[in-house]
């Protein structure tokens, strides 16, 4: 009896652990693009166009090398428009009773299959270096789940940068070394880019004509849509890119948007690309002496540490983990964050060139809108949301722990020690922005004082009861307690002048 295969549209991958059990003499490969997926966020276009592009090109390489593959397009008039539709119309066409998937990403989809009248088996998605019963173990017993330490046993366990069971350099972490401010100039065109062909621009015609009034445009689309190009894109990183990555991977510059990162997180995290792979070819890159040791430490960190970590901890902490709100934050999201004008010059740029690219790198969202959004107590669920929409690589897999744990701290501290806030200084410090804004960041409060300054003090004092006794704010709050009691009022009325402007819509 055949059974239905199902392969979403983030496991196009020839490795992917369902086709690999699968007989291709008799069993059937579903695949389809449906509403469902498409809209339960309203993802960027550039994001929507990626996925279908694979998928449709991964389909045709399967159909190739022999497999029956049953693939609907979006607007298939017969199209059920959901995935378990899907499997249910292919079960009924094929007679099929049996459905045998790779593990969804997600809570949502991974219970949808659970609950569907066909017998669904989901084998583990061993795309990934540490498998959940790995991280389980892992944490086991431990007060704190902490990045770091799992970092060290997946160093052990794939022998990354080990030598005689040490980490070669004598050091676990080169993060000292990673925190140079923006450079004068990049020595790097950026990552690479690839022309639509026709199965693309068809794709684009598509998504323009459904999703073409979402945020951010389909056009100009340069993405690698096959697993030839994406390895191509990783060579054009590696050899132009990743000797300066652990230099400047913190730094912002407004000219420079992709500055010396990879832009191959949505190759990973789709299938066109196995993390094995990239940290193979960043560790050569060392071993050949092209690459020093704090940039292939810090690139195979973000991979085989901080990656497998956030699936980790999305599969530790359960279903609810994404609506986490630690902090009670309530405070709706801002228009600037949707393209309305903005005064702040570091976030203008930041969703300028995310609505433009979809992409900003880690420290744009940690450290600038998701910065801003913790200081101002946004509901971190529509932090959230507003990341799984605007960003290429968002899955809920990843975004969640770094959106509700890591920027927004409204896990209580599973991830982080302490919440991620600044003020303005450390923007200034790491960036160009600050050069030509309209605030002032050398100001502290009156007109023209940077936001970030007056919002800075105003969480800390909101939130004290909750942080004051943590070790790593002791000293902030130290320095906020020597100010004199009329500079505090000031500070804290203005930063109310600021949220209240703000939540009424006006150009802040």
């Amino acid at each position: 009896m055949s059974r239905l295969i199902l392969v979403l549209g983030d496991q196009c991958s020839e490795r992917l652990s369902a086709l690999r059990e699968a007989d291709k003499t008799s069993d059937i490969v579903v695949m389809a693009e449906v509403a469902e997926e498409a809209t339960y966020v309203q993802h960027h276009p550039k994001k929507i166009a990626l996925i279908f592009s694979i998928m449709r090109k991964f389909a045709a390489k399967l159909r190739q090398d022999g497999w029956d593959v049953r693939y609907s397009e979006l607007d298939d008039t017969e199209n059920a428009g959901s995935i378990p539709g899907e499997l249910l119309r292919r079960a009924e066409e094929t007679g099929a009773t049996d459905v045998l998937a790779t593990e969804p990403g997600e809570w949502r989809l991974i219970e949808a299959l659970s609950d569907m009248p066909l017998k669904c088996r989901q084998l583990p998605d061993d795309r990934f270096i540490a498998s959940h019963e790995d991280f389980e173990i892992w944490a086991k017993g431990r007060k704190t789940l902490r990045m770091e330490y799992f970092y060290r046993e997946q160093r052990k366990k794939t022998g990354y940068l080990m030598e005689d069971g040490e980490p070669a350099g004598g050091k676990w972490n080169y993060d000292h070394d990673n925190r140079k401010p923006a450079p004068g100039e990049i020595d790097f065109g950026g990552p690479m880019h690839f022309s639509p062909d026709e199965t693309v621009e068809a794709v684009l015609d598509l998504v323009e004509s459904r999703f073409g009034n979402w945020f951010g445009e389909a056009r100009p689309f340069w993405f690698a849509t096959t697993q030839e190009e994406a390895r191509r894109a990783l060579t054009h990183f590696v050899k132009h890119a990743l000797p300066w990555f652990g230099d400047y991977q913190d730094a912002m510059m407004g000219g420079e948007r992709f500055l010396y990162h990879s832009v191959i997180s949505a190759y990973m995290n789709v299938g066109l690309l196995d993390p094995r792979e990239v940290c193979d070819a960043v560790e050569q890159s060392w071993r050949d002496g092209d690459t020093p040791i704090n940039a292939a430490e810090g690139y195979i960190r973000q991979v085989i540490g901080w990656r497998e970590y956030m699936r980790g901890i999305y599969f530790h902490e359960g279903p609810d983990y994404p609506r986490r709100n630690g902090l009670n934050h309530q405070r709706a999201l801002p228009p600037l964050y949707w393209g309305a004008e903005t005064h702040m010059r570091c976030l203008a740029q930041t969703v300028e060139q995310t609505r433009e690219d979809a992409y900003a790198h880690h420290i744009q969202r940690l450290m600038v809108t998701g910065n801003f959004a913790l200081l101002c107590g946004i509901d971190p669920a529509e932090v959230e949301d507003w990341y799984m929409r605007v960003y290429v690589d968002a899955f809920e897999w990843v975004t969640a722990p770094n959106t509700v744990g890591m920027s927004q701290f409204a896990d209580g501290g599973v991830i982080a020690s302490k919440p991620y806030v600044s003020s303005g200084s450390y923007i200034d410090r790491m960036s160009d922005y600050c050069s030509d804004c309209a605030y002032s960041v050398k100001k502290k409060t009156g007109e023209g004082a940077c936001p970030f300054n007056l919002l800075y003090w105003h969480f800390m004092d909101r939130h004290r009861e909750k942080f004051e006794k943590n070790p790593r704010m002791a000293q902030m709050y130290a320095t906020w307690d020597r100010m004199k009691d009329d500079r505090k009022e000031t500070v804290l009325s203005e930063a109310e002048v600021f949220l209240d402007r703000m939540s009424k819509g006006e150009t802040v």
